[in-house]
């Protein structure tokens, strides 16, 4: 199970990757249910998803032997794109297969 202390060592891995998205009220989402609904503006990250968060965090907790061997993934979209990125900026071979 992902604790507390999970996320705070992924934020703090994380803190100088990616981008602090802003929140944005939607009003339309807000009257159709009823509540305050706002949207998390992942589409701003250099990839243009989240992905590139789950992707970057597991590749810096591999081990150097891991590294070397590299990472494949199977995605033609937003997670491919951030294993791509994750593999580039830590300069370990990425293969990514397009289904």
């Amino acid at each position: 199970m992902i604790t507390l202390e999970d996320i705070k060592e992924a934020q703090r891995t994380l803190k100088n990757v990616v981008h602090r998205t802003a929140l944005a009220y939607s009003s339309v989402l807000s009257e159709v249910t009823g509540g305050e609904i706002y949207l998390k503006m992942e589409n701003l990250q250099k990839t243009g998803s989240f992905k590139i968060r789950g992707a970057y965090n597991k590749i810096a907790h591999l081990s150097e032997e891991e590294r070397k061997r590299g990472v494949v993934a199977a995605s033609a979209g937003n997670h491919a794109q951030g294993v791509a990125l994750a593999a580039q900026i830590f300069g370990i071979p990425a293969t990514i297969v397009m289904p």
